[in-house]
């Protein structure tokens, strides 16, 4: 039962791109879990597209980063490069705001922007624990949602 609760399609992915990347494969497995139920033809009405939900433009940034001269939009239609690419970009926030998986969730939801502009108005530090602050409720939702689950896959499948 737990596993159609939890599934995890494309283990061996998600395991390899989280441990080149140094991120929890549970974690990346929650993430995909809540962006797209694991639909890799999911699709936002705002545009954000694959497994990992990543948006055209954030796409063209993050190829841009990891340096993929042979990258184009269309192929974040492709699982094996929307979980390498989101992994990557997971992992880059969980750098960018030092480990702390709030305040990383809440930029792969809401906006590295939005996050950066709450800890300056909000005077939230790097250590930011109070998931209840985060002024926009699908992104509390979302960090609380992603967290869970993440204890799950962890205890389901032994990460």
């Amino acid at each position: 039962m737990r596993e159609f609760v939890y599934p995890l399609q494309y283990d061996y992915m998600v395991r390899q791109y989280a441990y080149e990347e140094h991120v929890e494969p549970a974690l990346v497995a929650s993430v995909i879990l809540v962006e797209s139920k694991f639909d890799r033809t999911a699709a936002s009405h705002r545009g954000a597209v694959g497994l990992m939900q990543i948006m055209p433009d954030t796409g063209d940034w993050i190829a841009e980063e990891m340096n993929l001269s042979d990258y184009q939009p269309e192929r974040l239609n492709d699982v094996r490069t929307n979980i390498r690419m989101g992994t990557w970009y997971l992992a880059y926030l969980l750098k960018e705001y030092e480990g702390n998986k709030i305040l990383a969730l809440a930029a792969y939801n809401a906006g590295r922007g939005h996050v950066d502009s709450w800890m300056k108005q909000y005077g939230w530090k790097k250590d930011f624990s109070k998931i209840e602050e985060i002024p926009f409720s699908e992104t509390r939702e979302y960090v609380r949602i992603v967290l869970l689950n993440e204890k799950q896959y962890n205890q389901l499948y032994g990460f």
